[in-house]
């Protein structure tokens, strides 16, 4: 930061890695503390060795703090050549859906059609009477009864007993179970009332409350949404968050008019390594309207689509003066919710799923610092090569696009050197 500007902060940390805040930024000398421009000529240089070196065809990059905004279009959108990147690419956010899910639902919070700690079952009667395994390798019909109902807060926070199973496929019975039912997917093929009435036929994994599961739950609230609101999770979504918000190139698919604004997405051949196609954009499963808009993964965006939404995260709810969610809703999105012993196969992944120490609404929530980021920062990564991350107490936000997924550890390793070249570059 420089002697022009500073942050005059008032708050502490809670034990539960939420950041009570009061503050302002002091300006002085009429400027206010944003990038240097030697950092993001840095940041520039490290992302292009990224790109120049093939681990990905291209990129976008964007990183803003302040009134400052500094975007990176680098390489093509399709491996080989052909079109270069734009400030406007659209891509397939994957898991970065989850944050504007969980928003989503708190918008129904605040209007009270629905209460954090409500029983499920009232919107979705597929999930009522639950059984639950016996233990996680026990055969399907070994189980015990669920000792309390599934919660609005336990799908918020991934503890409502079900979600992906971090082993090798077909390691335990249920995996084989959810296989033959199509739920071993995070791309339904089906709507989301048949996605519903098959999950309820599975029991749980784990008790209610027990344990953080990576992903399901945000596709359980895809369901509840449109159940509540009588609209479906697009609708409701482009109505209450996406046009406030001025978001106007997200949403569930990519019309025909945008297509070209669509790169390939890639994943990597697990010998070879090689670039492989894993979805076209004209004629690939993001060129129509999906039978499930699943918000577990299924948005598409831009840099400065997501980043608004950030802004109004780092905002406390408003942006530009509209007001989409109260600063009480976003500080109870951005705390950590887990104890410790629901956190116990999330840290067991490391750098995968435990480097950030807690986990709010659909995102993580950072409770130590082990690198350059603050406590506090929240945010989430797509497997199909996304990042996005807000540090309140620094006032940034930043977001890098890609689409080569992150099966490797070159991809990894671009999302580590983004968010190193990120903070250096703050002034």
């Amino acid at each position: 930061m420089t002697k022009a500007a500073s942050w005059d902060m008032q708050g502490t940390w809670d034990s539960r890695g939420a950041w009570g805040a009061k503050g302002h930024w002091e300006e002085r000398d009429g400027r206010r503390p944003g990038l240097s421009e030697a950092g993001l000529g840095r940041m520039r240089e490290v992302l292009a060795r990224h790109v120049d070196s093939g681990a990905v065809p291209g990129l976008v990059a964007l990183v803003g703090r302040g009134s400052d905004t500094h975007v990176e279009a680098l390489g093509t959108m399709h491996a080989g050549g052909g079109p270069a990147m734009r400030r406007d690419t659209i891509f397939r956010m994957a898991s970065l859906s989850k944050p504007l899910t969980a928003a989503a639902v708190m918008i129904l919070v605040e209007e009270c059609r629905v209460r954090l700690d409500d029983p499920v079952e009232t919107w979705l009667p597929e999930l009522a009477d639950r059984r639950v395994l016996a233990s996680i390798d026990a055969p399907i019909g070994e189980t015990v009864p669920a000792r309390r109902s599934i919660t609005v807060r336990d799908l918020l926070t991934f503890t409502f007993g079900f979600g992906v199973v971090l082993a090798a496929p077909d390691t335990y019975p249920i995996q084989v179970a959810m296989r033959e039912l199509g739920l071993d997917t995070t791309s339904p093929a089906f709507g989301p009332d048949e996605w519903i009435r098959r999950l309820g036929e599975l029991p749980l994994m784990y008790q209610p409350g027990e344990l953080w599961q990576y992903h399901t739950g945000s596709d359980v609230l895809s369901v509840l949404v449109p159940r509540v609101t009588g609209q479906s999770l697009g609708a409701f979504m482009r109505e209450r968050l996406f046009e406030p918000l001025g978001m106007a190139d997200t949403g569930f698919h990519v019309p025909a008019g945008k297509i070209d604004r669509l790169p390939t997405s890639y994943a990597h051949d697990p010998e070879s390594g090689e670039l492989v196609v894993w979805d076209e954009a004209a004629g690939g499963k993001y060129a129509t309207p999906p039978v499930f808009e699943a918000g577990g993964d299924g948005i598409v965006s831009t840099v400065d689509d997501y980043h608004a939404f950030y802004r109004m995260l780092l905002s406390g709810g408003t942006l530009d003066g509209e007001r989409v969610l109260s600063r009480a809703s976003v500080e109870l999105m951005t705390m950590d919710h887990l104890t410790p012993g629901q956190k116990t196969e999330k840290d067991a992944f490391g750098d995968h799923f435990g480097r950030h120490g807690g986990y709010g609404f659909g995102m993580a929530v950072r409770t130590h610092r082990r690198d350059l980021a603050s406590p506090g920062q929240f945010g989430w990564d797509g497997g199909l090569g996304t990042t996005a991350y807000a540090d309140p107490r620094e006032g940034l936000a930043g977001v890098l696009l890609t689409q080569a997924a992150m099966d490797t550890p070159d991809t990894a390793r671009l999302h580590r050197d983004f968010w190193t070249t990120a903070y250096q570059a703050i002034d």
